[in-house]
């Protein structure tokens, strides 16, 4: 592994910080934002996750001086921008949305200010941290809903992309709801419980299944859940998961914990594997299932009438199969000039890439009575929302849907993690933000939660960022 990232970045970050410095702009205050379009697998909202290691990257920024040959070599680069390198030192400030937090399309996750020569620098690093820990725990919340209470085990360790893939991504499904990962690194690093029996090689292996289940019981008598789909789940391994209950852990004073399924006609089996066991007296020994699982796979035969205790979601969490790509994207929203705040936006043809100008704060609206979220309102930069009086929101394109708010608080989303390139924030540990995610996920009304056609979460302007916008787009379109 690299320890050192400070070179994980596109190269045309650093072309255009040596162009800043051949243009004299290196010094030029810059304001970035970090947001994305769209939800992945058109749900309502997404889990933000990745700060911790957005916090250690700026931290550690660095040149070395195999860097600095590297680039030399290049051709390209100004021995001034050079020396800039060697004595690099991050100054910037960076405001972000906790780890944990359910946020919506185009709100700010991520702020950045400081000189344009760094601030445009760590775009990459921004987007590759947020962007794939945020898609994974977007996943793996969906897939712990659908769960329906239900543990959900992370197992897809070797089929994510990449070890660091596996790493951060066992993280982040922590963080969206799991238990616990197969990816034991990840128990060493972060804490997350390693969890794990055999695979099919380990049956494979024995004469035949009864002594290959009879081994691992008397390795494992306390914990001992067997896999039973390695030759036939009902004439096979079920017999003998029950035989080795009875011959081999009973006589031991233990019982059997549970078995798992990987293959077959879950909800068909699973309903059949109940019944026996609790015609046995076995009504205690657990199904865990697994099998290229995922939220809608685990809805259906819930609802078909599966009888399962718990899941291992293997590929379709690690890797977020289905939509496999979260599209953050970090812009300019202004820059200063003789020490006044200058919005820049960026516009397009298509409605939904037009950036959002100026220097930005997010707020929730949370009503008093229920405690649910009612709506985001992305202001100015300290501009304050006061609760103790009735708050308009309006829609930023079609602003004749207004709703008049009352008995709600505000809170602000964003928190300060970097000022004058110090670090300022203390990073919560994963246990505390897994549980900050559960209660924030409670916020949200049923509605918003929903897997196919949730309803539309609001995110609003203030009137006065609003005005800055349309300001901006009526400026240049008379261009």
């Amino acid at each position: 592994m690299i320890d050192n990232l400070t070179m994980l970045t596109d190269f045309y970050e650093i072309t255009m910080a040596n162009g800043y410095m051949e243009n004299g702009k290196e010094d030029t205050i810059a304001y970035f934002d970090m947001y994305f379009r769209k939800v992945p697998d058109a749900g309502g909202f997404a889990i933000m996750a990745g700060v911790e290691q957005l916090v250690e990257y700026l931290k550690h920024l660095s040149f070395t001086s195999e860097d600095i040959e590297y680039l030399r070599g290049k051709g390209i680069f100004s021995e001034k921008f050079l020396e800039y390198l060697a004595d690099f030192k991050f100054e910037c400030d960076v405001w972000a949305v906790e780890e944990g937090t359910p946020v919506f399309p185009n709100e700010p996750l991520v702020t950045v200010r400081g000189p344009v020569i760094q601030a445009q620098f760590v775009e990459t690093m921004v987007l590759l941290t947020i962007n794939h820990q945020s898609l994974i725990a977007t996943k793996a919340n969906r897939i712990v809903r659908a769960a329906q209470g239900r543990p959900v085990m992370e197992f897809g360790s070797r089929r994510a992309q990449g070890y660091d893939g596996a790493i951060y991504g066992a993280r982040a499904a922590y963080i969206g709801g799991c238990v616990g990962t197969a990816c034991t690194i990840s128990d060493k690093v972060h804490k997350i419980p390693a969890l794990g029996t055999m695979a099919h090689s380990w049956v494979q292996l024995f004469d035949s299944e009864y002594e290959a289940f009879e081994a691992y019981a008397r390795t494992y008598p306390d914990n001992c859940t067997l896999l039973i789909d390695t030759y036939n789940v009902l004439k096979s391994g079920l017999p003998n998961a029950i035989r080795i209950h009875k011959e081999v852990l009973l006589p031991m004073g233990k019982r059997l914990k549970g078995i798992r399924i990987d293959s077959g006609d879950i909800t068909y089996l699973t309903k059949r594997v109940r019944a026996i066991f609790d015609e046995n007296d076995m009504k205690d020994c657990q199904i865990c299932i697994s099998n290229s699982l995922d939220e809608f796979i685990i809805r259906d035969i819930l609802t078909q009438g599966a009888y399962v205790d718990s899941f291992g979601v293997g590929e379709r969490l690690i890797t977020s199969r289905s939509e496999p790509v979260f599209g953050g994207v970090y812009k300019l929203a202004a820059i200063e000039k003789n020490g006044k705040i200058i919005p820049k936006i960026k516009l397009s043809e298509n409605v939904g890439k037009i950036t959002t100008p100026c220097f930005k704060s997010v707020y929730r609206l949370f009503s008093k009575s229920t405690g649910k979220a009612i709506a985001d309102v992305v202001t100015l930069h300290g501009e304050k929302i006061n609760s103790s009086k009735p708050y308009e929101l309006f829609d930023p394109e079609y602003t004749w849907k207004k709703q008049l708010v009352t008995d709600y608080v505000a809170k602000p989303l964003m928190k300060k993690i970097f000022s004058k390139g110090k670090c300022v924030y203390t990073c919560p540990s994963l246990e505390e933000i897994k549980v900050f995610c559960k209660q924030q996920v409670d916020t949200l009304w049923d509605e918003v939660k929903r897997f196919e056609n949730p309803h539309e979460y609001y995110v609003d302007l203030s009137r006065k960022l609003w005005k800055e916008k349309q300001k901006l787009l009526d400026s240049q379109s008379s261009k």
